[in-house]
């Protein structure tokens, strides 16, 4: 008995469903305030931090990458 070709034995995938297909960020304007105070932070840490500070600008990084940027993403 010949053995069958791989075309004859892959069955069809099931097509996926309109909500599956679409895959878009929809960021509300809450998100990008938080985002846009995040970017402000962080600048604002790296400018501190070149001028000399050793308290307020690690501070300010912190506060922007580690606690305003993830906050404006899962908002």
């Amino acid at each position: 008995m010949p053995r069958p070709t791989p075309a004859q034995t892959r069955t069809a995938a099931p097509a996926p469903a309109a909500a599956d297909t679409e895959s878009t960020l929809r960021f509300s304007p809450l998100n990008l305030s938080v985002l846009a105070g995040g970017l402000a932070a962080i600048l604002a840490g790296f400018i501190v931090l070149g001028g000399g500070s050793t308290v307020a600008g690690p501070l300010l990084l912190v506060l922007g990458f580690a606690v305003l940027v993830p906050l404006g993403i899962i908002l």
